[in-house]
């Protein structure tokens, strides 16, 4: 039996744009406003599973009591840690380490950023997590509250797109895609 995963990223942050990875930054008014404009008339939801991150936690709290409905945290959905990047900007990047960042853009599995998590490591945590989500919660909609990385390595999945083009996968901020796991582990994008 398959499960229905409503991926949400979370909002704009006060911190503003760039890698964020590990970092606990809140959201802004603009970005719990893109996070609550983003699941209305959505669901319904038998559940909300959210990174512990505070941009995704706080909003998951938040709806879990409005709806009142189970909420859960899952540090294996929190973005990938950035390593000495976490906090830059790409453009900030260019400036002191173009030939990387370029490295990392072109085929982010063959490359890591310094003292970063390598994103096949990431990509292992993340597709751990929506297994036990599909193996605990078969039969159920699930909202998934997590980020643009880990939306988009499991939208390049269910896309069928090669390795080296998960970063051009676009997330906006808000933005929710749905995707349905099968017994099998198979990922299919469906309308959310």
């Amino acid at each position: 039996m398959s499960v229905q995963l409503d991926l949400l990223r979370h909002g704009e942050t006060e911190l503003g744009g760039g890698l964020r990875g590990s970092l606990d930054d809140a959201l802004t008014p603009l970005g719990w406003a893109q996070m609550r404009d983003a699941v209305k008339g959505g669901g319904p939801w038998d559940r909300i599973v959210s990174s512990p991150l505070q941009r995704c936690a706080l909003f998951a709290r938040e709806l879990s009591a409005q709806l009142d409905i189970p909420v859960s945290f899952d540090k294996n959905l929190q973005e990938l840690h950035f390593g000495a990047w976490e906090g830059q900007s790409a453009a900030a990047l260019m400036q002191t380490d173009e030939q990387a960042l370029g490295q990392f853009w072109a085929d982010p599995y063959a490359f890591t950023p310094p003292d970063g998590e390598p994103v096949l490591e990431f990509s292992a945590r993340v597709l751990s997590a929506v297994g036990r989500l599909q193996q605990d919660f078969a039969g159920e909609r699930v909202l998934v509250v997590c980020h643009g990385g880990v939306m988009k390595l499991l939208l390049a999945r269910a896309r069928g797109l090669p390795r080296e083009q998960l970063l051009q996968v676009p997330v906006l901020h808000g933005a929710m895609f749905g995707l349905q796991v099968g017994a099998d582990g198979e990922l299919i994008e469906v309308g959310g």
